[in-house]
């Protein structure tokens, strides 16, 4: 069985020490919904991080 993960939305946005936080909310509420949460660092600049829903 596939699983398919579509990226629904990305956005960068300035990096917060709790931001993290945010994202593990999101992910442990929404998941019966079939969304996901990710947090990464911006390649381009160390001070922005990259957010991004997904669809599983």
């Amino acid at each position: 069985m596939e699983s398919k993960i579509e990226v629904i939305s990305t956005l960068k946005i300035q990096l917060s020490p709790d931001l993290y936080k945010v994202v593990d909310v999101l992910n442990r509420t929404l998941k019966e919904k079939d969304l996901m949460f990710g947090l990464a660092l911006d390649k381009e600049d160390q001070n922005k991080a990259v957010f991004s829903i997904y669809r599983t």
